[in-house]
């Protein structure tokens, strides 16, 4: 599922339709994971982008008096296509089309969403969303406010959009390998020192990743074709039985909260 640094890496690549005028909207396939609105191709036809920017991990693109709200959902990415390219793939589902290109919006798996709405920050799924991990407000403090009184394993804190948004599976088992806390220990156990370690290595890595252009495992790629490479920088995620780069260790692999997490049990405590 593309996390917080492959919306950022696609929200940078499609930057440069900022302040054109969308000519057309194109909605092949309107049952995604919500039903795209009917009027979306009349609604923002003609209009100029003033700003795309995320929040979390949706794209927000923003006209003069509406925003489009597109989530890439588990397996959802943009490409940027030349208006004269007619390349048509399995699973494009909208296109958006400028005067020289177009933004098309592909998801095999239909999780993704395109909403239309006046203000996304008061729609019902930004709304009740955590803070942005790379923010100044996010830190020790923060942390360990959220921390100090959990009965819940870091891991499940971390990945709870609720509290921190888009740090995802794979930044979550890194960013612990890298702090050295084991992704089971129990949040109200994690000092205000474990909380300031973890918070900075949350940025180290989501900086790191969006700086490589994400992560491509399966089927990530950026608006502009590009690959993320920062799955060569990972450590412990995926690689379950290897041998532990800083330690020779095993990495092991559990599941917590149904989701995979990988550790080392030497490094981690």
């Amino acid at each position: 599922m593309p996390e917080l640094p492959e919306v950022e890496t696609t929200v940078r690549a499609i930057n440069k339709f900022e302040n054109e005028k969308l000519v057309a909207v194109i909605i092949h396939n309107r049952n995604l994971r919500w039903k795209v609105d009917k009027t979306i191709e009349k609604k923002i036809v003609n209009k100029k982008i003033t700003k795309i920017s995320r929040r979390a991990k949706y794209i927000l693109i923003q006209f003069e008096d509406l925003y489009i709200m597109l989530h890439l959902g588990m397996s959802g990415n943009l490409r940027i296509q030349r208006n004269n390219n007619n390349h048509f793939k399995k699973h494009d589902h909208a296109e958006f089309v400028f005067k020289d290109e177009k933004i098309i919006f592909n998801d095999v798996r239909r999780f993704g969403s395109i909403h239309l709405t006046k203000n996304p920050f008061d729609h019902e799924l930004i709304k009740v969303l955590g803070i942005e991990p790379l923010s100044n407000q996010f830190n020790e403090d923060y942390l360990y406010e959220v921390c100090k009184n959990s009965n819940l394993e870091i891991k499940k804190i971390l990945m709870d959009q609720r509290k921190i948004v888009g740090v995802g599976n794979i930044y979550a088992s890194e960013s612990l390998f890298l702090s050295r806390i084991s992704p089971e220990r129990i949040g109200k156990k994690l000092s205000i020192k474990d909380c300031s370690n973890l918070s900075n290595s949350i940025k180290k890595v989501l900086k790191e990743a969006i700086k490589m252009g994400g992560t491509t495992l399966k089927d990530f790629y950026s608006a502009d074709g590009n690959q993320g490479y920062f799955k060569i920088k990972l450590n412990v995620y995926g690689k379950d039985g290897q041998l532990c780069n800083s330690c020779n260790n095993i990495i092991t692999k559990k599941i917590i909260g149904q989701r995979s997490t990988f550790m080392c049990s030497k490094c981690q405590n």
